[in-house]
C-alpha cells in the first residue's frame, strides 16, 4: 500500500494538520474488550471533529499483543470507524500501531492493511540496542507494506534515543507519512526538526506532535532552519483521547491564528500552561508516569465513555493522589473538558 492509495480528502486533512486521538482500550470486568465502550470511543472522536484515530499504540496498551487482542482490537475499530464515518458524511485516517522486531513489525503492518487501515506508526522500542542501519533498515521494511509515521517516543515509557543522523536517514525512506514528535524534551524535537529539513522533505513529510507536555507551543511554533521554514502540523496524542471536543477547537484556532498572521493572544498562553498542568495529572509525570494510561481512563470514566479505569496488568492502577489531581485540575479549569458535549451525546453513542 502506498501513500498515493489513501482517499485524497483523508490525505489533505491529515497534511494539514488534525487532532488524532491515541485510542485507550476498553475492558470490562473479566478482561476482554469491552465493544460497547470501545464502540462509543470510536463515535466520540469522530463526532468531535478528529481527522484520525490511532489503535493499538502506547495508550492502548501494548500489552495487547501478549493476550491475543491486538488483532481482534483492530478489526472492531476499523469497522466502527468504516460505519460511524459513513453514517456521519465523513473519513479520517486509521492508524494502526506497529512493535516488535522486525518480522513481528511486517506481519503487524500486513494485518493491519488486510483491516482496512492506512499507515503505520512504528514503535522502535523493541529495538533497542540496535544498529542506526539496522533501525533504518527495520523502517524501510514496514514501509515497504504500508506507510508509515515515524515515532519518537520518550524514554521514559520505554522509547529508544533517535539522534538526528537516524531522522535525516529515515526521511529517505519511500512511504513515510509523517512523524509523531514525543520524546518530551525541546532538543530532540529540534533534532527531527532540523533532519528532515536538511535531508530537503519538508514538503513531503508532515510533523505532529506527542509532546503531551507541550502542545500548544509546539503547534504555535514556526521552525526556520537557514532558508526554510517547518511547521508541527496536529497533534496524535494520548492527552487528546480525553477532553476531545476541546482539543479539536485548540487546533482549529490555532490554526486560525497562523493562517491570519496576527499575534499570538497571551490567553492562549496562559491556556497552554493550564493544558500542560492538566497533562500532569492525567500522565503522572512525578512517579514517572506509572499512573498514565490509568490517569487517562479515570477522566473517561468521570464521563461515561469507559465503565472502569481497569488495565491489562491489575497493578496498572491510579498512582497515590492521582485522583485528587485529576478532580484539581476539572476543578481549576473548567472551559478545558468537554462534559456537557458528552453529557448530551453519551447515550447515543452507547446505543
Amino acid at each position: 500500500m502506498k501513500i498515493s492509495d489513501i482517499d485524497t480528502g483523508i490525505l489533505q486533512t491529515f497534511r494539514q494538520g488534525a487532532v488524532i486521538p491515541a485510542t485507550p482500550l476498553a475492558l470490562t470486568e473479566s478482561g476482554a474488550v469491552d465493544e460497547k465502550h470501545q464502540k462509543a470511543l470510536v463515535r466520540y472522536y469522530i463526532d468531535c471533529g478528529v481527522g484520525g484515530i490511532a489503535i493499538g499504540v502506547h495508550s492502548t496498551q501494548f500489552e495487547i499483543r501478549d493476550c491475543g487482542l491486538f488483532e481482534p482490537l483492530l478489526r472492531l475499530v476499523s469497522r466502527e470507524i468504516d460505519e460511524w464515518s459513513a453514517r456521519q458524511g465523513k473519513k479520517i485516517l486509521k492508524i494502526a500501531g506497529v512493535c516488535g522486531k522486525t518480522e513481528q513489525a511486517s506481519r503487524e503492518a500486513s494485518f493491519a492493511v488486510s483491516a482496512g487501515y492506512h499507515a503505520a506508526l512504528v514503535s522502535l522500542s523493541a529495538m533497542k540496542g540496535s544498529s542506526l542501519d539496522e533501525l533504518i533498515a527495520h523502517c524501510r521494511e514496514v514501509a515497504g507494506i504500508m506507510p508509515i509515521i515515524g515515532f519518537y517516543m520518550q524514554t521514559s515509557v520505554g522509547g529508544i534515543d533517535l539522534p538526528y543522523e537516524f531522522w535525516k536517514e529515515f526521511a529517505t525512506i519511500p512511504n513515510v507519512l509523517g512523524i509523531k514528535i514525543a520524546p518530551f524534551d525541546r532538543y530532540k524535537t529540534f533534532d527531527v526538526v532540523r533532519a528532515i529539513c536538511d535531508a530537503g522533505k519538508e514538503n513531503d513529510i508532515t510533523l505532529y506532535t506527542g509532546n503531551d507536555d507541550n502542545i500548544v507551543a509546539d503547534l504555535l511554533s514556526e521552525y526556520k532552519i537557514g532558508a526554510k521554514t517547518m511547521r508541527i502540523k496536529g497533534g496524535l496524542l494520548g492527552h487528546w483521547c480525553v477532553w476531545t471536543k476541546k482539543a479539536v477547537e485548540l487546533l482549529n484556532e490555532i490554526h486560525s491564528i497562523i493562517e491570519s498572521g496576527k499575534n499570538i493572544p497571551a490567553e492562549l498562553l496562559t491556556r497552554a500552561g493550564q493544558i500542560t498542568d492538566s497533562n500532569a495529572a492525567f500522565f503522572d509525570p512525578k512517579n514517572k508516569f506509572a499512573g498514565c494510561i490509568p490517569g487517562l481512563h479515570e477522566v473517561l470514566f468521570r464521563q461515561g465513555l469507559m465503565a472502569n479505569t481497569l488495565c491489562l496488568n491489575p497493578d496498572e492502577v491510579l498512582s497515590e493522589g492521582q485522583n485528587e489531581e485529576i478532580t484539581r485540575v476539572y476543578d481549576a479549569y473548567p472551559h478545558l473538558n468537554d462534559d456537557d458535549f458528552v453529557r448530551s451525546n453519551l447515550n447515543k453513542w452507547l446505543t
